[in-house]
This record gives C-alpha cells, sequence and structure tokens, in this order.
C-alpha cells in the first residue's frame, strides 16, 4: 500500500469572520500566542510523515508563501545581532516540507482547492487538513487517522465527539463500531441537529481521501449557488467503496470562530514555555481562577 506523503491545505477563504483584522492579513496566519495557526497544522503533518506540502492559495495569501520561505534579511540581522536561538527557529520553518503553491480557481466551495491539485496528486493516496482547523494532541490527529488507512485502505475522516450544539454545527456521522474508535460509516448528516443526529461525532477538519475522489468532485452537481462541496463527493464515494472514521484523542480548536481563537491563545499560552507561569498568574489576578 502506497504511503501518504501529500497533504493539501487550502488556505484561500477570505476570513470574513476576523473582519477587519483579516482585509490585508490572512485569517490563517493569526497568531496562536507567537506561530501562525496555519504552522499547527502543517507541523502536524510533518510530524505524522507528510513530505509535500500543497497549499491552495488566493490573491491575498502571500504572507503565507513568505512565512515558509527563507528571509535572507531577517536571517542576515538575526545573526549580527546574536540571536543564534530566533534564526535557528525561523530558518526550520522554511525547511519543514517540500511546499507547493497553486491558486485556487473554479466554483465556490471547499471541493473546489482538492479538485485543483488533481495533477499534483496522480493515483496516491492523500489528506485534506484544513488551515484553521488545529488539533492539539499526544499522538498527532493525521497520525491516528494514518493508521486506520494503512489497516484498511480506504478513506478516512475524523470523528470527534461533540455536544448537543455542535450537531448544529458540523456534518454528523452514522456509524457502525468495527473496532474501538474505528467506524465504517453509513451516511453523513449535514447540520442535523440534536433530535435527528444518528450520533454526536462530527466529521471536521481533516481527510484522508484516494484519487477517486477527483472522479466524485467532477460528476457531483455543484449545491445551491452554484457551490461544489467536499462532503458531497465524499457521500457519492461511499455509494461506490468503504468509508472510515477514527474517534479521534486530542482537542479541537475552530480557529474561523473568534471566540476558539481567543480559547486557544489562553490555553497554548498557558502552556507556553516563555510567558505560561506569568500568564497564569496574570489570569489569576484579573479573574480570580
Amino acid at each position: 500500500m502506497p504511503k501518504i506523503t501529500k497533504a493539501v491545505i487550502p488556505v484561500a477563504g477570505y476570513g470574513t469572520r476576523f473582519l477587519p483584522a483579516t482585509k490585508a492579513l490572512p485569517k490563517e496566519m493569526l497568531p496562536i500566542v507567537d506561530k501562525p495557526v496555519v504552522q499547527y497544522v502543517i507541523e502536524e503533518a510533518v510530524n505524522s510523515g507528510i513530505k509535500d506540502i500543497i497549499l491552495v492559495t488566493g490573491a491575498s495569501k502571500r504572507a503565507v508563501e513568505d512565512h515558509f520561505d527563507y528571509n535572507l534579511e531577517l536571517e542576515s540581522w538575526l545573526k549580527q545581532t546574536k540571536k543564534e536561538d530566533k534564526l535557528s527557529e525561523v530558518r526550520k520553518i522554511a525547511e519543514l516540507a517540500n511546499f507547493i503553491y497553486i491558486r485556487q480557481k473554479g466554483p465556490y466551495g471547499n471541493g473546489t482547492p482538492v479538485l485543483n491539485v488533481k495533477h499534483l496528486i496522480g493515483d496516491e493516496p492523500f489528506c485534506v487538513m484544513w488551515g484553521d482547523d488545529v488539533f492539539v494532541s499526544k499522538k498527532p490527529v493525521l497520525t491516528q487517522m494514518i493508521e486506520v488507512f494503512e489497516k484498511y485502505g480506504d478513506p478516512v475522516l475524523t470523528a470527534l465527539e461533540v455536544d448537543d450544539e455542535g450537531t448544529e454545527k458540523y456534518g454528523i456521522l452514522d456509524v457502525t463500531e468495527v473496532e474501538k474508535d474505528t467506524f465504517q460509516v453509513k451516511t453523513i448528516v449535514e447540520k442535523p441537529g440534536p433530535k435527528k443526529a444518528p450520533s454526536h461525532l462530527a466529521a471536521l477538519g481533516r481527510y484522508i481521501l484516494t484519487p477517486d475522489i477527483f472522479k466524485a468532485l467532477e460528476t457531483i452537481p455543484l449545491s445551491k449557488g452554484g457551490e461544489l462541496w467536499l462532503v458531497d463527493a465524499i457521500f457519492k464515494l461511499s455509494k461506490e467503496r468503504p468509508l472510515y472514521a477514527k474517534k479521534i484523542e486530542g482537542k479541537y480548536y475552530d480557529l474561523g470562530s473568534k471566540l476558539s481563537w481567543l480559547k486557544a491563545n489562553v490555553e497554548l499560552g498557558l502552556e507556553h514555555p516563555e510567558v505560561g507561569k506569568e500568564f497564569r498568574k496574570y489570569l489569576k489576578s484579573v479573574s480570580g481562577i
């Protein structure tokens, strides 16, 4: 079975929920403490064995490309000022993986950036990771999913336990458990609400897909408003082959949400080796926690 070495990360969205901050700054570059959101996603991919990172960008995403490139002027200044630790840190960012950038073209919807990379994927399995979804876990979430793929050889979705509110925000899985925390997917019900939800397992953030997803994307009708959605193609694929889901172990942050972004900064800030101790003292002083 071929190894998964390519990750597709769509980063072309406007980030309207964070306006006006995202008027000039890509939402994927918003910091969690001192590291941009998308770097957390890419580090998870690299720690899971991914070699090629394919970023599907838009016209306003130059900052993403610059971040994962060398900055010789900055490196020269850091060297002159003897900030060797920072010099090493910024150099390593450019060396995380082989970065490939393409512009998104086609109808609106999150299926379009996946279809855009068809010529780069060929006949290999690959993963899709949303650029503003961050998971914090002992074992990388993508690694957890790859282990399921290597056992079954079919597409794998995340299965994240959500509350009643989550059933109104995410696609919910109808599943049959085949082993502990691993499920075969019957169908995906889009935002059913707690009364109609077949489970409390949401599919979000990460997907391991096989190349036949491209045929599904090319043949499904566009949704209302002329949009092409990945979940529609996955649903079509589920009629033709088995589809699995892995109940992941880890904390999920939807960094498209202002509240979740604030929570991530607080919770990861408390664990930060440089500022965590003083930050905890500060929070106690203002909130009494």
